[in-house]
């Protein structure tokens, strides 16, 4: 087999890492994805998404990808990674520049992408991704290749990703330290996004919600386009956590207690109803209503819920979100999320489930894989002579001690102010 045919995608989560290992084939429209095998492993080292043990999290990521491995039955040394956390802050940027020709070229895109990202940020951050979003041509907008168009002046909207340079450092050490060449670093929301939601949703404007185990996930789509992304510090985690302090039993029976029994919505469940739990070491098990499991659960979501809708409203986004939300991720799951969040965003809101290609099993179909089979589709953009670029542009920041990949760029004035209000 190819080695350049092979994709990998990497998922280092809170509470699990992920490895997913697929070929790409070509065809005579382009190329098609199978899945090989996919590998899990409990994640040790990370705590709201990033890195606070590098070696507990270096022996995560390795046995995750020797069980991806040797499932697949083939060998891998590179990887497209995703990557949240606090840390992380996006905005929206505007370009403009004036058409060197007749017509407008791709080296005029290039310049007013340039242009749009040219902000000033702190020294200890880093630009991520610039994701355009519309371009206008003269008094023209709502244009999505401008290439070949006439005008004199071009403009540009993007969406900017940044990120802590020393976050986004400790994360490419854990993962090259375990035996993995880092050949993209992706936003894991957008990995979510691209498994997730279809063309028509993005158009539409959609909010995709990823619940994770150590954050929850924010991207925000209109007319095509990402014009907000966002990592809010809740997850998963949480909900364990209001358990097992609530009915003080263990974090491991309380995330039993979650996945079997879990429910946001107490008053549609049987009141009668009742579970026994095991309590702390040297108790004797005992018996508790369901009712009560999801008061707690339901208290939580609550709190979600209103966190991610005024996050919303603050930015003047709830309103086009045409479409709903569409809930993803390993916390998605909980009986009663879908329910609630129509209940507390006022909008129609639903489970999103990965999109189904070539080798992928039912037990894939699960949206806590939702990031991973995005980044493995993140990671079949690359071309084979783009990854060896990749790698040497890799080799080269190493060695200045510079983050990888997309991780460009000094900022401008226009922006000054907003960073100074935010940090």
């Amino acid at each position: 087999m190819n080695e350049k045919n092979v994709i990998v995608g990497l998922d280092v989560g809170t509470t699990k890492v992920c490895t997913i290992v697929g070929i790409q084939n070509p065809t005579e429209t382009g190329s098609e994805i199978e899945v090989l095998s996919i590998g899990t492993h409990p994640s040790q080292g990370l705590k709201k998404g990033s890195v606070v043990n590098i070696d507990k999290t270096i022996s995560s990521i390795r046995a995750s990808a020797e069980d991806a491995k040797l499932t697949a039955g083939i060998e891998f040394s590179r990887a497209t990674i995703g990557i949240a956390g606090s840390h992380i802050y996006s905005f929206n940027s505007t370009g403009v520049v004036a058409i060197k020709g007749t017509e407008i070229t791709q080296a005029d895109v290039d310049r007013v992408i340039d242009a749009a990202k040219a902000v000033v940020i702190p020294s200890d951050r880093e630009i991520l991704h610039v994701i355009p979003q519309e371009f206008k041509v003269d008094t023209i907008s709502g244009i999505r290749n401008p290439v070949g168009m006439r005008g004199v002046r071009l403009e540009a909207r993007a969406h900017i990703v940044t990120g802590s340079v020393a976050l986004i450092q400790n994360l490419i050490k854990c993962v090259e330290q375990s035996g993995i060449q880092v050949e993209h670093i992706t936003l894991q929301p957008l990995a979510s996004s691209e498994a997730v939601l279809t063309s028509e949703e993005k158009d539409m404007g959609v909010c995709l919600i990823d619940i994770g185990g150590g954050t929850t996930d924010l991207a925000v789509w209109k007319e095509g386009s990402l014009i907000h992304s966002q990592i809010i510090p809740v997850g998963g985690n949480h909900f364990t956590n209001d358990l097992a302090v609530a009915l003080k039993i263990s974090h491991t029976e309380a995330e039993r207690v979650k996945i079997h029994h879990g429910s946001v919505l107490a008053e549609e469940l049987n009141q009668s109803a009742h579970i026994t739990i095991q309590g702390l070491p040297g108790t004797k098990p005992r018996e508790i209503p369901l009712s009560t499991v999801a008061k707690v659960l339901g208290a939580r979501a609550e709190e979600l819920f209103d966190i991610i809708k005024g996050q919303l409203e603050e930015r003047s986004l709830l309103d086009e979100i045409t479409g709903g939300f569409v809930l993803t991720g390993g916390g998605a799951l909980i009986k009663g999320m879908p329910e609630l969040g129509d209940y507390l965003l006022g909008k129609p809101t639903k489970i999103g489930y990965p999109n189904s290609f070539g080798g992928m099993t039912r037990i894939m179909q699960d949206p806590k894989y939702s990031t991973v089979l995005g980044l493995l589709l993140e990671s079949a953009k690359i071309n084979p002579i783009d990854r060896s670029n990749l790698h040497q542009k890799n080799h080269n920041l190493k060695d200045s001690n510079m983050p990888p990949i997309d991780l460009i760029g000094r900022l401008s004035d226009s922006l000054k102010s907003v960073f100074k209000d935010i940090f």
